[in-house]
């Protein structure tokens, strides 16, 4: 179900196999990082962004403190220790790793949950040699009998509880699928320029949890929730890098902005 994601394919082995990706690694540290920020007013012309992509592209802002803390764990022994930093890259199975580390469950939506802030956070890793001491794994599950986040996907890309269709995924339609959508599709995008959060939404953890907090890295912008349709669906590629980016929106780069913006105002008609 990984669309035209072949990187999925090509990594598969590693991905669960994490001494692969790091030779010589013997442990991880897990970090999460929170990037919630409320939504701001509906643009009446406006296609809406996911949460996380509103601010400094994690990929970058993460890297200085992670390593950071990677020269931390380098300074705990006297002798030659080795660290290597993952944000969101590589095959690492980052929420399966954060739930052994004892940093929540994944939910039914795929998503790991915190109980005590929900799901709107970034991952990110240290692969070390140091033999640091183990948390105790995260076993509880507190979805219950809950559906909210299955039942609430626009598109259907649940087959299954924890199994996620991304070739029906908001988030994959509008990011990593190059090119144009089939006809069939296009409606599926509704009225997201980047990124879906629906499942993410109707959860009660994010509900109840959820806060918005100042970030000097991720240098979050509640402005960017709305990008105006007619100015986006125009923007040449130097004036899009300008103006987007410094944001995660540069994954899916000029050429796709613009093709989201027109397929949003196409569903509004």
């Amino acid at each position: 179900m990984a669309g035209t994601m072949e990187y999925m394919h090509r990594q598969a082995d590693r991905r669960t196999n994490p001494a692969s990706i790091v030779p010589g690694a013997t442990h991880v540290v897990m970090l999460a990082r929170g990037y919630f920020t409320q939504d701001a007013p509906k643009h009446p012309n406006g296609g809406r962004v996911a949460r996380y992509a509103r601010g400094r592209d994690y990929h970058v802002a993460l890297r200085k403190p992670l390593e950071d803390l990677a020269a931390f764990i380098r300074s705990l022994e006297p002798s030659d220790i080795h660290t290597k930093v993952f944000v969101d890259a590589g095959p690492v199975p980052e929420r399966e790793l954060a739930q052994r580390a004892g940093l929540g469950w994944i939910g039914k939506n795929t998503m790991l949950i915190d109980p005590k802030r929900g799901s709107y956070f970034f991952l990110a890793s240290v692969f070390t040699d140091l033999a640091l001491a183990v948390d105790e794994p995260f076993t509880f599950d507190h979805c219950g009998t809950c559906r909210r986040c299955l039942d609430a996907c626009p598109t259907g890309a649940f087959p299954d509880v924890r199994v996620l269709d991304s070739r029906r995924c908001i988030s994959y339609l509008t990011i990593e699928h190059r090119g144009e959508l089939d006809p069939e599709r296009r409606p599926l995008v509704t009225d997201w320029v980047f990124g879906c959060d629906v499942c993410q939404e109707v959860c009660p953890w994010n509900e109840k949890f959820a806060r918005a907090a100042p970030d000097e890295y991720l240098e979050l912008e509640g402005a960017l929730a709305w990008l105006d349709l007619t100015e986006l669906a125009t923007l040449d590629d130097a004036a899009f890098d300008t103006k987007y980016g410094w944001t995660p929106m540069e994954r899916a780069g000029a050429g796709g902005m613009r093709r989201n913006a027109r397929l949003v105002r196409e569903n509004r008609a």
